[in-house]
Formats: C-alpha cells, sequence, structure tokens
C-alpha cells in the first residue's frame, strides 16, 4: 500500500508521509495527552488530499502499532473520515473482538462511507451471526452497495434467519410501493440457492389473477 500511495502523491506530500511514518515508528504508543502519530492523522487530509488520507491513515495506524485503547481514541476523537480509517486499520492491528464497539458504533450511524467501512474484514472476522444479518440489512437500508461486505458469500450461505429477514424487507417495501434493492435479490441468492427473487411490483401489477399479462 504504501508504495502505490507513494506513486500517486507529489514530492511534497510524499516527504510529509515518509516523515509521519518514521515519527510512528519510532515513537509508538502515546506519550503524553495525545501522541505525535495522532496528530499527523489529523493533517492527512490538509497533505494527502481526501483521495489519498484514508490511505495513509492507515498506513500511519499500522506504523504506530496502534493498539486498541489508541485506536478507540482516535475513533471517538477523529473526524468521520479519521473514524473510516481507523476501521479499514482493525484487521491489521487487532487479532481479537475486543474493537468490536467500534464496529457496532459506526453500525448505528447513516454515513454511507463509514457503513462500507465497518463492514470490513474485521467484521465478517468477529460479528456474531445475529450483529452481522442486521449489518447486512443496515446496508440494504441506506444503500450501501453488498459488495462492500466482506466474507459475504461464505457467511450468508444457506443462511435461513438471514432469508427470512430479507424476506421480511422485502414484503415490507413490496407492501409500501417501493421497489425491493437489487442486492437484496443477490443476497437470497446466497442465503438459498433455489430461492425465487419475488416479482418486481410493477411486473406483479400488469399480470391478471391467472397470472397472464393484462
Amino acid at each position: 500500500m504504501r508504495a502505490d500511495l507513494t506513486a500517486h502523491l507529489g514530492s511534497a506530500a510524499g516527504a510529509w508521509l515518509h516523515r509521519a511514518l518514521d515519527e510512528a515508528a519510532a515513537h509508538p504508543g502515546t506519550h503524553g495527552p495525545i501522541s505525535v502519530w495522532e496528530l499527523r492523522i489529523a493533517e492527512a487530509g490538509r497533505r494527502c488530499g481526501s483521495e489519498y488520507a484514508d490511505a495513509a491513515r492507515v498506513l500511519i495506524l499500522h506504523a504506530a502499532r496502534a493498539d486498541t485503547d489508541a485506536l478507540t481514541r482516535v475513533y471517538f476523537q477523529g473526524t468521520a473520515a479519521e473514524r473510516r480509517a481507523v476501521l479499514h486499520a482493525l484487521p491489521h492491528l487487532v487479532p481479537g473482538p475486543e474493537a468490536l464497539p467500534l464496529v457496532e458504533d459506526a453500525l448505528r450511524t447513516n454515513d454511507t462511507r463509514l457503513l462500507a467501512a465497518a463492514v470490513g474484514p474485521y467484521a465478517a472476522r468477529h460479528l456474531d451471526p445475529h450483529q452481522w444479518r442486521h449489518a447486512v440489512l443496515k446496508c440494504l437500508f441506506t444503500g450501501v452497495r453488498v459488495d462492500t461486505v466482506a466474507d459475504l458469500d461464505r457467511r450468508a450461505h444457506r443462511d435461513a434467519e438471514l432469508a427470512r429477514m430479507l424476506g421480511d424487507y422485502a414484503a415490507e417495501r413490496t407492501a409500501a410501493g417501493r421497489p425491493v434493492p437489487e442486492d437484496l435479490h443477490r443476497v437470497l441468492t446466497l442465503t438459498d440457492p433455489t430461492a425465487i427473487p419475488p416479482a418486481p411490483a410493477a411486473e406483479r401489477g400488469s399480470r391478471g389473477t391467472d397470472g397472464k399479462e393484462s
């Protein structure tokens, strides 16, 4: 990631990132009220631009070997962009489930970019089935593409409870005259390869009671 990011940054931004990573590696953890690498995380957007700031922040967190306490502090004190970086860094820095409260907090928001970061590999590895199913539904509610849900195929495979929840959601949308997201059909097929998605409302409305076109 570092080589790829450096290749896209200008000389000034690249030099800043190099210094920030060296500082983080030389002074990991916390020193005083706030560590020097935490300041660099806050600067990343201004120094590297919004397009590359997430990657720069993840690299700084990794170089600093940030533990769960440090990641929690950065997450709750940071901006939405800084919170995204923490979520992206979790699978690289926290081997166990102790950082799940950060994922759970992100899943309570309606910030679609934060939600997309929350359903990454760390969530796939550690969310229990109940939490994970609701995370998938939250993506459908908010329009976050299910392509962002890490390990979706494996975790959704033959999950009968998820299939039931998806069916209920589809029925609610249909009853309200609202379209059923295409992503719902995809996930439903993963839960049961024999599942037949409900027909779109417009198609059902064009058929008579005998199933023929009216």
